[in-house]
């Protein structure tokens, strides 16, 4: 039996009238679904080369947004002995980097799996549940996914321009 595809771009309609959690789980796969097809098609020296003056480049996207899934949800929802919530500037900047050898496709599959694990630890928690972050106190499953959301979103539209600024490709999807 073939497993049917859903276009997670659609997944926003879809849940047009859907509860809560329907809502945010369908807003933030929206948003990876459009980082993901921003670096689609594109080459290993296309997806690292700088194009802006940060260091900002869509394969740093992938590698930031894969660890800040891990970040927020397994660090928080499932922590493993040793897990360490990363809080500095230093952090940040490094999450961007990618190392020689990694190539989009292997940082596009890390993404996938982040995103599938995270999908996995929120579906065990009600959005109300409470966890302890070390910059914050505590934060709720809810304000993880919305604070998703916002993250994604906000990477997905650097990756949009990252991609015109690469090869011309325009649009929301």
């Amino acid at each position: 039996m073939t497993e049917i595809q859903i276009d997670l771009t659609l997944a926003p309609v879809l849940a047009r009238t859907g509860d809560e959690r329907a809502v945010l789980d369908a807003f933030l796969d929206f948003h990876r679904a459009i980082v993901l097809r921003k670096a689609r098609g594109l080459t290993d020296a296309e997806a690292t080369r700088r194009l802006v003056p940060s260091a900002t480049t869509l394969a740093g996207l992938l590698r930031h947004l894969t660890l800040v899934e891990r970040n927020w949800f397994q660090f928080l929802l499932d922590p493993a002995p040793g897990d360490v919530f990363p809080t500095s500037e230093e952090d940040a900047a490094v999450s961007f980097a990618v190392a020689e050898g990694e190539s989009l496709d292997s940082l596009a599959a890390g993404y996938e799996r982040a995103c599938a694990r995270s999908r996995e630890l929120a579906a065990r928690f009600p959005l109300d549940h409470v966890v302890p972050q070390p910059q914050l106190g505590e934060v709720s499953l809810r304000w993880i996914m919305v604070h998703m959301i916002e993250e994604t979103a906000r990477h997905a539209g650097h990756a949009d321009i990252l991609r015109e600024l690469t090869d011309g490709t325009t649009g929301q999807l």
